[in-house]
């Protein structure tokens, strides 16, 4: 092979480059994306909010995550749906599963347990917040937090609605092709000191 043919075989890839990088995309538009700000509340509580950016209709949605703070034990001990988009959707099922052994929340949301239609419309916003306590009364210096895998098999996902589109210009999907595994972006807030009187 000729020394000009290697170089066109190498353009001519370095082109097809962003057009196969474009198959890893969502299939429903923009990727998705879940947020989990952190933020600390006083020296033995912290809050971790989480958003989501959806633009389908979304049913379902698992986020569980592993929470570290050294060698300091500490427990998820309440989660607060009111006001975030999940609540305002009527979901039938806001679930939170702390495993304080494995410093570990499953956070499993479900739009419909029965004959109903609710669905988290396209758009962004706080879908819940989960509240972190120390457990052995040392102050928190640090929280880290990441997305895991928890027990039976609950990983970072969203289910879209079972038709792509509205009626009458719609498609079923299969439930394989209803799953989405969004982007998983953590940002850390600033404490600012409360101010003494």
């Amino acid at each position: 092979m000729t020394i000009k043919a290697k170089v066109i075989m190498l353009v001519t890839g370095l082109l097809l480059l962003p057009v196969m990088s474009l198959a890893q995309a969502d299939p429903f538009g923009a990727p998705d994306t879940i947020y989990a700000d952190i933020a600390k509340i006083d020296d033995f509580h912290w809050s971790i909010t989480i958003s989501c950016f959806n633009d389908e209709n979304v049913v379902g949605i698992a986020v569980p995550f592993k929470m570290s703070a050294g060698l300091n034990q500490i427990v998820a001990d309440s989660a607060i749906y009111l006001g975030g988009r999940v609540a305002q959707a009527n979901w039938a099922y806001p679930g939170f599963r702390p495993d304080t052994a494995i410093q570990c929340v499953t956070l499993g949301m479900i739009a419909n347990l029965g004959p109903t239609e609710n669905k988290l419309e396209p758009g962004t916003g706080r879908l819940v917040t989960v509240f972190v306590s120390s457990l052995e009364e040392k102050k928190i210096e640090n929280l880290t937090i990441d997305t895991t895998t928890t027990h039976p098999s609950n990983y970072l996902m969203m289910i879209v609605d079972r038709l792509q589109g509205e009626p009458p210009d719609t498609t079923a999907l299969e439930f394989n092709d209803r799953q989405i595994v969004p982007a998983w972006v953590v940002r850390q807030g600033e404490y600012t000191e409360p101010e003494k009187n």
